[in-house]
């Protein structure tokens, strides 16, 4: 898809990207996750598959838990991508065929990169707090780390600091002059933004990122646009700065990256290129091979869907079919 263009070529200054032609305001969808979640998607969808290289946004919670397993994913594989997780309240026992355990807790952050394949579990421990409300990501991974050695690492301590009523929590890439620790193959940034007030706040942004703003709990306001929880708004390219106000309390997720060219085939938990990488994956996964066995998980390992009867296609960052 072609993006309109706000001022011709020829008089941009170099380096300044065009502005995307209009935000776009993503409600999510309801998406069981294991047996006892229910996530709300966000990305992808119809009007906009990525943004920036983040392919894949679950927003859960917050659930009551306090009778319940809280959350149970069984093993299952993973190529092309890394995971993040982000917790705003509860805990997760992340599992995998590195050998991995790593519970993770609020402020806390767990970046997986799958590379060519890797399974992994997250389970609630039994004595787990009452409630559940957190994030799941995925990034795409760019070649040639798509094809290379999986990796886990958890981070428990980020960068955090505040300006005025906007405290910002860095989870990957950089902003406003911070850098996380968190390894990324592709130019991005995924931040915590939390209100204290109700005062107009601003943050920088680069012209050439994309940006998504995720409303977890609260509400906030961009640019007069109202982002209600479990929304995402999508503001596109070209914006040096981020203009929001919104209510005490309210816990926003900005996720922003250079925009990710490469078409992609997204099917169950694989990020590909092909039809045929897709169907290597499944048929490697059904037969136990390449992914591995997650470390201190003895449940059995979630069955690969069926594959659609036609043949799957590779789509662009705004969703044209290609190949």
């Amino acid at each position: 898809m072609k993006r309109t263009e706000t001022w011709p070529a020829e008089t941009r200054p170099p380096g300044v990207a065009a502005v995307d032609p209009g935000s776009v305001l993503l409600p999510g969808h309801d998406v069981p996750l294991g047996r006892y979640t229910t996530v709300r998607r966000l990305l992808p969808q119809r009007q906009r598959r990525m943004v920036g290289a983040w392919c894949f946004v679950d927003h859960f919670g917050p659930d009551d838990v306090a009778q319940r397993p809280g959350m149970e994913v069984p093993p299952h594989p993973h190529t092309g991508l890394q995971t993040v997780t982000w917790l705003l309240d509860g805990e997760i026992v992340h599992r995998d065929s590195l050998g991995s355990v790593q519970p993770i807790r609020p402020g806390q952050l767990n970046v997986m990169t799958s590379g060519h394949g890797i399974a992994h579990s997250e389970r609630s421990p039994e004595a787990h707090p009452p409630v559940m409300h957190g994030v799941q990501l995925w990034v795409a991974l760019p070649d040639p780390a798509r094809a290379g050695a999986a990796d886990f690492a958890h981070h428990a301590d980020l960068p955090r600091w505040r300006d005025g009523e906007l405290e910002t929590t860095l989870l990957v890439g950089e902003i406003a002059g911070e850098r996380s620790p968190a390894v990324v193959h592709t130019p991005l940034v995924g931040a915590q933004l939390e209100l204290s007030g109700s005062a107009p706040v601003a943050m920088p942004l680069r012209p050439d990122f994309e940006y998504g703003l995720l409303a977890m709990s609260g509400a906030a306001e961009v640019d007069g646009v109202s982002v209600e929880p479990g929304a995402l708004l999508y503001l596109g390219l070209g914006h040096n700065q981020l203009n929001l106000r919104g209510t005490a309390g309210s816990q926003l997720m900005l996720l922003g990256g250079a925009p990710f060219e490469e078409p992609l085939v997204m099917w169950w938990n694989f990020v590909g290129r092909s039809h045929e990488e897709v169907v290597a994956a499944r048929e490697d996964w059904s037969a136990g091979r390449r992914f591995g066995v997650v470390a201190d998980d003895s449940a059995p390992p979630l069955p690969a869907p069926e594959l659609p009867t036609t043949r799957l296609k590779a789509r662009d960052r705004s969703g044209d079919v290609h190949g």
